[in-house]
């Protein structure tokens, strides 16, 4: 399963039913699962750790340096999960000092193309499109739909269910459950869309709807407008998410 003109480093560690093409690279420092597919020409360098039944396209770089004049050869790693389609010409950098690891979660698409800067967590289920880059320590939660062309901005948080818009310039937080897109960014209302695929009742959606309404149609304080939220709208997981990720905000959010 081991074509004869790729290039494993003895001390790299392989698990079972793996594929690996012609003119791969595996690099001293590297655990691979089981049941990967690397195909041709992918570069899997040290620090990297992938979990059971990736899909690594053409291309691929996964465990490079950190693009960060900071960094100064620290060991740190890139960790992947299960089950992600890594498509054609995606970069994933390691870690540096800051975080030490650079993380994948499970069950992603990372279209071709793609930048996973040093020290980025990016959740499980998320949707990257092609040509997104995502700076050093930016956050993306589970189940993120990102479209192709997206910059985001180094220490952004992207909220989970949400639908950023092709070529969008992301440089404060995108809020959960909501859609964003334009230039300047701006929120753009609720991932209905989205939600409904997964599965969230309509009872939710309202209440994320009044919650929203609250947010970006009154006046108030930031303060005066959370606590609006927390008695006018039923607590649920969704809700206390939401006021959570917009109180712990450190770079501000896109809104209207």
């Amino acid at each position: 399963m081991i074509s004869p003109l790729a290039y494993i480093h003895p001390e790299a560690r392989i698990g079972q039913n793996c594929e690996i093409g012609p003119f791969c690279y595996v690099d001293a420092n590297v655990i691979i699962g089981d049941n990967n597919i690397l195909m041709n020409s992918v570069t899997i360098l040290s620090g990297t750790r992938m979990g059971n039944g990736n899909r690594v396209f053409p291309g691929a770089v996964i465990g490079a340096i950190p693009q960060d004049l900071k960094f100064r050869g620290e060991v740190t790693t890139a960790e992947i999960g299960d089950n992600n389609t890594i498509r054609e010409n995606v970069t994933i950098n390691r870690g540096t000092a800051a975080k030490n690891r650079t993380v994948v979660g499970s069950g992603n698409l990372l279209m071709e193309g793609c930048h996973i800067a040093h020290d980025v967590n990016l959740g499980n289920g998320c949707i990257i499109g092609n040509g997104t880059k995502f700076a050093g320590e930016v956050i993306i939660d589970d189940f993120a739909t990102v479209s192709a062309n997206v910059l985001v901005h180094q220490f952004c948080r992207i909220g989970s269910y949400v639908m950023v818009g092709g070529g969008t310039k992301c440089a404060q937080d995108v809020p959960p459950f909501s859609m964003v897109a334009r230039e300047p960014a701006a929120f753009c209302g609720l991932n209905l869309v989205g939600l409904k695929r997964r599965g969230f009742s309509t009872e939710t959606i309202n209440n994320l709807h009044s919650a929203f309404n609250i947010l970006f149609n009154t006046s108030n304080l930031f303060a005066e407008r959370i606590q609006m939220i927390r008695e006018s709208v039923p607590a649920t997981k969704e809700i206390d998410y939401l006021i959570d990720f917009l109180t712990t905000s450190k770079r501000g959010f896109i809104g209207r």
